[in-house]
């Protein structure tokens, strides 16, 4: 994983890990207290105390962006109540579902001072139920899921991915704010009107 640069906090880290699935790296041990830190090691299961977590930058940027939807309300439900997997890409996640949406929030806590945020992001798990909800509406669903695709096959132009999408509030891609009509096979920079068909010319490109 890459090095992070997290912003701290105070916290007991007191906490037990629950509900590892399948796929956890092998030696994972299961309840794992956190109260010496110390002897924790990378296959031991993130703690369940939301307050002994500091945020890196790198999250803490996410959470002011436009199109996100990744908010500390939701990073607080996760740690205590979402599901807790294994990724071999980037370590441990919590996911927790409400209204149908997916908060998938990584940690790290063996090689930092105290465990901290690395990242998180939303996905659409029930359309219907994100539309119905309260908290959303159709540009935010249509956000999230345009930004899904974009993510899932980031290094590919996607045009007919991004052609069913209809989103008119920008979102932040790189250093991009991007939003798309219904039919059109790419998503516009509503600072520099660069037209983008992948998340990698995206992110590669700069805002001129």
């Amino acid at each position: 994983m890459d090095q992070v640069v997290a912003s701290r906090r105070d916290g007991s880290g007191a906490g037990k890990a629950l509900d590892i699935v399948p796929g956890a790296p092998a030696g994972a041990n299961e309840g794992a207290s956190s109260a010496s830190h110390a002897r924790r090691s990378a296959v031991d299961p993130p703690v369940r105390d939301p307050t002994a977590y500091a945020f890196t930058d790198h999250f803490l940027d996410r959470v002011t962006q436009p199109g996100r939807y990744v908010t500390f309300d939701a990073v607080r439900e996760a740690i205590v109540h979402g599901q807790l997997r294994w990724s071999t890409t980037d370590g441990w996640r919590f996911a927790y579902t409400d209204d149908g949406v997916r908060y998938v929030i990584v940690v790290e806590d063996t090689e930092t001072p105290s465990p901290v945020v690395v990242t998180g992001w939303t996905e659409i798990v029930d359309p219907e139920a994100a539309r119905t909800a309260r908290r959303f509406d159709a540009t935010d669903v249509e956000t999230i899921e345009l930004r899904s695709a974009l993510s899932a096959r980031s290094e590919e132009r996607i045009p007919d991915e991004i052609r069913p999408r209809e989103v008119d509030r920008p979102f932040t891609v790189g250093n991009h704010r991007v939003r798309t009509d219904i039919g059109d096979g790419y998503v516009v920079c509503a600072d520099c009107n660069g037209r983008f068909r992948s998340k990698a010319t995206l992110t590669t490109r700069h805002c001129r």
